[in-house]
């Protein structure tokens, strides 16, 4: 019997058919992999057929319905392996199959494609143009290390005429996929031994010979990253009833390698952009300690309840339900962790109060001693200084350095600030209520000196993590190898987060990871989103330098991002309902489309115009399940964590983005204005990239500056 393989073009064309088109295609599968080979080629219904003057000889047509065909490669080599790579319709399929070439990388090893007859005819155009061009992008790189890069000689030809980056992205839909990469990083300025060891060699199969002639089922099962096999007809019906998620089915090999190493020497950082993957990554991790001992307890920790609830669903999914692995991961927040400990070990801790109610009592301590500063500030100085180093003492406090605060306090207004913080925390004990911060700080004492209570500590989102929910986790296992296993994401930081691992006893030079392919949304959505943070530098994740997006790059394409403007903020909302049923149209679940805006009374009102519309809804506060059914609603801080195959983002305004009641004055605090900034920036960005398909943009009035907005516009 015929195996069949997927290739992401294909998930990519089969997302946006229609129901009837989709149902089409599960039929032609379905008997597809009921036929043997010999009867699939005689076969009338699926009509199997040649291209005519096709560029790769193995491809092949198979009939849908009368108006699309479903376009096939099919071996060659007496292997039974048939890759369906697109669905198109009936009178573009012939064209789209005639240019396109499959090859195998001769370093990687995967199967890749190019358009083979747009290089072809695109080429002496641009070489005539690079005679008289000052540089070339890769001049500096001879033919010996580009062929040692998996670059052949079609493409090497193309290669020589690059001018610039700009023109390199633009051959991206027309170049072999492995091939693209490596020229991409190069052009980045990694070297070429880091772009064999990041691109390479955790493709290349490690018994890979010289001779790279394999056949094609060889080279499908050396592109995981791009191809889904399919063995049996149950696993086909799951795969096209959901068919985004199949190209998940396996880690990347870039993951792979860091999920499945068998041990570190110490903690280890692995960051990276939306959708590449940490999350996996960190579950992965997960499964692979628990398998090193029957032993092994492992503290799974995130940074919301909602996010933590995401977690313990898909590890009992990675983990096939097994109970007893299952009950060996304790999967919870940082504060819920630190709260039960404190109430084992010391008694129940007193009630955390709201940051508005924190922040109003800061206002009644600055009135109280008629002190110089803001509520803002004087709360910003407990979390940022006073917590954050876990001063107990005014010695302590004068003593403490005050990196990242913008204004300076001289050894007299330290000493009048001071009884601040103590009236603070008085008036905490007097009132029976506490911060959770405070509580994390009570945890890590009471940890501190005792052996760890876990083998291994596995952070998720760790980039909101403050420096009292660090020391909580470094306590919570013993120091040593394959302690903690951080991922994360300095671009996704949407609250007041500073840190210095190395300062807090969790140094991870040489342990850092970074993964650089987008697998969640398309090229064009993480191209638009990426636009929104152009203009700013980023603090890495550990405290110690700057991230970057460079390399960052998603392996899917699709419609360019909607970004439009209303004059009122009724004829958005109305904008928006269309929007919704359009995407419902096409198929798209209700389950699958989120909905978010900055603030819940613009959420409210969503709410109210959907439901009239006869639109079924859930919010995403209430903790729907998979089974409910809704279109999910919720505010950009909710959105954290989450994906959706469409994404509205509602209310993207200048007055609500960035917030200026949540922005510290600069004539106050010139860094903590910049940092609050920064945080409002990477709050749109959160929210954008939860698109997997679909991101519509709006506003009512003036756009917010964040927003990407065309230079004529």
């Amino acid at each position: 019997m015929p195996q069949l393989a997927f290739a992401n073009s294909f998930w990519e064309s089969y997302d946006a058919l229609d129901k009837p088109v989709k149902a089409g295609v599960r039929k032609a599968m379905q008997k597809f992999q009921q036929l043997t080979v010999a009867e699939l080629h005689a076969d009338k219904g699926l009509h199997l057929e040649s291209v005519d003057k096709a560029a790769d000889r193995r491809m092949r047509t198979i009939r849908i319905n009368n108006f699309w065909r479903g376009v096939v490669l099919a071996p060659d080599d007496g292997s039974d392996v048939f890759l369906l790579v697109n669905v198109v319709p009936h009178d573009d399929a012939y064209t789209w199959a005639a240019r396109r070439l499959y090859t195998t990388n001769s370093a990687t090893r995967g199967l890749e494609v190019r358009n083979v007859v747009a290089i072809e005819q695109l080429t002496p155009s641009l070489e005539k143009a690079a005679a008289a061009a000052p540089s070339l992008l890769f001049a500096e790189h001879s033919d010996t290390v580009l062929r040692d890069l998996g670059i052949d000689d079609q493409v090497l030809k193309a290669v020589r005429t690059i001018i610039d980056k700009a023109q390199l992205q633009a051959f991206q839909t027309l170049l072999p996929e492995d091939q693209f990469e490596a020229l991409e990083y190069l052009a980045e300025g990694f070297s070429p031994d880091a772009v064999y060891r990041d691109v390479v060699a955790v493709r290349r199969p490690a018994d890979a010979g010289p001779d790279a002639d394999e056949s094609l089922a060889e080279a499908i099962a050396n592109t995981t990253s791009r191809i889904t096999l399919v063995t049996g007809p149950d696993e086909l019906t799951g795969i096209l009833e959901k068919p985004f998620a199949a190209w998940r089915v396996f880690l990347h090999p870039s993951q792979r390698r860091v999920a499945y190493r068998p041990s570190y020497s110490g903690a280890v950082q692995v960051t990276g952009g939306p959708g590449t993957g940490k999350t996996v990554v960190a579950l992965h991790r997960v499964k692979h300690l628990l398998g090193r001992s029957p032993d092994t307890r492992i503290l799974l920790t995130t940074f919301t309840n909602a996010l933590a609830a995401s977690l313990r669903e898909n590890l009992a999914l990675l983990l096939d339900g097994d109970e007893a692995q299952l009950a060996r991961v304790d999967v919870t927040t940082v504060d819920a962790y630190a709260h039960r400990t404190v109430t084992e070990l010391a008694g129940k801790p007193p009630t955390p109060i709201s940051d508005r109610d924190e922040r109003q009592l800061w206002g009644r301590v600055a009135k109280q001693l008629a002190l110089p500063w803001t509520e803002q500030f004087l709360a910003q100085e407990y979390r940022h200084v006073v917590l954050a180093q876990d001063l107990r003492s005014l010695d302590d406090y004068r003593a403490a350095s005050r990196r990242g605060r913008g204004t300076a306090l001289s050894a007299a207004r330290r000493e009048q600030l001071w009884p601040a913080v103590e009236l603070f925390e008085s008036m905490l004990r007097d009132q029976g209520t506490t911060t959770h911060l405070r509580i994390c700080s009570r945890a890590a004492r009471l940890l501190a000196g005792a052996p760890g209570v876990y083998d291994h500590v596995v952070v998720d989102e760790a980039q909101d993590l403050h420096p009292a929910q660090w020391r909580v986790l470094r306590a919570a296992v013993a120091a040593g190898s394959d302690d903690l296993f951080i991922t994360g994401d300095p671009h996704q930081r949407i609250y007041d987060a500073r840190v210095s691992l190395g300062s807090l006893g969790i140094p991870v030079s040489g342990r850092t990871s970074r993964l650089r392919i987008n697998y969640r949304s398309t090229e064009e959505i993480l191209s638009w989103s990426t636009g929104i943070l152009t203009p700013v530098s980023i603090d890495d994740l550990g405290g110690e330098g700057t991230d970057t997006l460079a390399g960052y790059r998603s392996l899917l394409h699709g419609r360019t991002p909607r970004v439009t403007g209303h004059g009122a903020e009724a004829a958005e909302i109305a904008a928006l309902v269309e929007e919704v049923q359009g995407w419902l149209a096409r198929g798209v679940r209700p389950s699958e489309i989120g909905v978010c805006a900055r603030f819940n009374v613009l959420i409210d009102k969503a709410h109210d115009k959907l439901v009239a519309a006869g639109v079924p809804v859930a919010r995403v506060k209430d903790g729907p399940g998979v089974g409910v059914e809704g279109v999910r609603l919720a505010t950009m801080h909710a959105m954290k964590g989450l994906e959706f195959r469409c994404v509205a983002v509602l209310g993207a305004t200048a007055s609500a983005l960035p917030f200026l009641r949540q922005v510290t004055p600069a004539e106050v605090d010139a860094l903590q204005h910049d940092a609050d900034l920064l945080r409002e920036r990477c709050l749109l960005f959160v929210a954008c990239t939860r698109a997997r398909e679909a991101l519509y943009v709006s506003w009512s009035g003036a756009p917010s500056t964040f927003v990407p907005l065309p230079a004529d516009r």
